[in-house]
């Protein structure tokens, strides 16, 4: 996973100097990565997003923005909630400004970590390497794939089984029903397949269940 000295690159790159307070902040936001009631949202699925973003972060207009929106854009977490995205993009922006970052810096982080919703096509090449890149465990290989699935299962563990299966299903049947998983082309030539392929196998075994 990206480092604090990757943390540092970036915040300097929108004009934010090393600080005891941007420190303090790279201890907050992974702290929150490690929080007891997460399975899945934790520090694993941080690094898996940076081990992905490798591959595209050259398309991004915005490189910087969109590092920053890859470390806030699960910073909070509560599967009991609905507007987990809302918070974490809030605390972004309010923490870009109070370090110095440009009102339109701080507001772009904010829009890309709210495209992390998933409720709508992400818009502009930024987002599309963002959400890229949060999508990447789709394509991931088979066992991880179901290692995923059940991380998620862990985190809704106060959520009845079949309330559980048919919301699951439908989420799948949402995200199949696309015409495409992945935004930018390197990840649709190298994950949409087996993305598309791990989703059917999911509603499979729900449906089984």
């Amino acid at each position: 996973m990206a480092d604090d000295a990757q943390w540092l690159k970036a915040w300097r790159e929108l004009g934010v100097p090393d600080s005891p307070e941007l420190h303090r902040l790279y201890r907050d936001v992974l702290l929150r990565y490690s929080e007891p009631h997460r399975h899945y949202h934790t520090e694993q699925h941080l690094a898996e997003c940076f081990e992905k973003v490798l591959d595209i972060i050259s398309l991004a207009e915005h490189p910087a923005e969109v590092r920053i929106g890859l470390w806030f854009h699960d910073a909070i977490y509560d599967t009991r909630r609905h507007d987990s995205e809302q918070q974490s993009a809030d605390w972004a922006r309010s923490a870009a400004r109070e370090l110095g970052a440009n009102a339109a810096s701080a507001q772009r982080i904010h829009d890309l970590i709210m495209f992390t919703r998933h409720s709508a096509a992400p818009v502009g090449v930024d987002a599309q390497v963002l959400v890229d890149a949060d999508l990447s465990i789709l394509g991931a290989p088979p066992a991880r794939f179901q290692e995923y699935e059940a991380q998620v299962r862990s985190e809704y563990a106060w959520v009845p089984d079949e309330m559980f299966r048919s919301t699951r299903a439908e989420i799948l049947k949402e995200l199949l029903g696309r015409s495409h998983l992945y935004s930018t082309a390197y990840f649709q030539e190298r994950y949409e397949t087996r993305a598309r392929r791990n989703l059917q196998h999911s509603l499979q075994y729900l449906a089984a269940l």
